[in-house]
């Protein structure tokens, strides 16, 4: 078993054995125990009372971060030459079709957001070995596949992000950087946790969110109080 750091063993000493926190006091307590030299960023992880292995218990959504994330995200367009002022102008790092398209066939994805307009779907629909598995690929119901190109970039670049529940229930995002103030963070994660609840599914029994886990790129995960997600 390998051996806790210093830092790492002052994190964990932090955290109270069994308690939970409000998201606020979760967002103090993450930037308390983390360590790092760069600007990491700051993750939750949702645990959902949901089968995503049935159609009608997926959960799958997007949610514009009221700080953003911290992030620069990297957009390409692939659109057609009358798109390609409107995307420049709203701030695309990438624009073009043809020659990005050929450009990813060979494997690049130096990317974080592909934006797209539906006539074009049938060039980019060949790209999904590519882009599938990285979870680059434009889907309409992400708001990435859409005749307003220039409003879907704005989004993007302000914040909005796309999430999926994976095949464990689990949701996994990130909601900011250790450099934000903690109300930022807390704001930007209940943004997120509330998004979630009014997707609950209505095949779905039970508890729905089960668990909120907060923490950074290295640090330990914070257990957040599920009832007190608007402190």
């Amino acid at each position: 078993m390998a051996r806790l750091t210093k830092n790492q063993k002052n994190a964990l000493e932090k955290i109270e054995p069994g308690k939970q926190y409000s998201l606020t006091e979760a967002a103090k307590l993450v930037k308390e125990i983390t360590f790092t030299k760069f600007d990491a960023a700051v993750d939750i992880d949702v645990r959902l009372g949901v089968d995503p292995r049935k159609a009608n218990q997926m959960v799958r959504g997007v949610v514009t971060l009221p700080h953003g994330t911290g992030k620069e995200t990297r957009v390409l367009v692939l659109c057609t030459p009358d798109k390609e002022s409107e995307a420049k102008e709203a701030g695309a790092d990438y624009v073009g079709l043809d020659e990005y398209v050929e450009k990813i066939e060979k494997g690049w994805t130096d990317i974080d957001v592909i934006i797209t307009m539906p006539s074009v779907m049938g060039k980019i629909g060949k790209l999904g070995r590519v882009l599938g598995p990285r979870g680059l690929m434009p889907n309409p119901k992400s708001g990435t596949v859409t005749m307003e190109i220039g409003k879907a970039v704005q989004e993007v670049k302000a914040g909005k992000i796309d999430f999926k529940v994976d095949r464990y229930g689990i949701i996994h995002t990130s909601v900011g950087k250790v450099s934000f103030t903690p109300d930022k963070i807390a704001e930007n994660a209940r943004e997120f946790v509330q998004t979630l609840i009014k997707l609950k599914p209505t095949a779905a029994k039970g508890t729905y969110v089960k668990s909120i886990y907060l923490s950074s790129t290295m640090s330990p995960g914070v257990k957040v109080d599920t009832k007190a997600i608007d402190e």
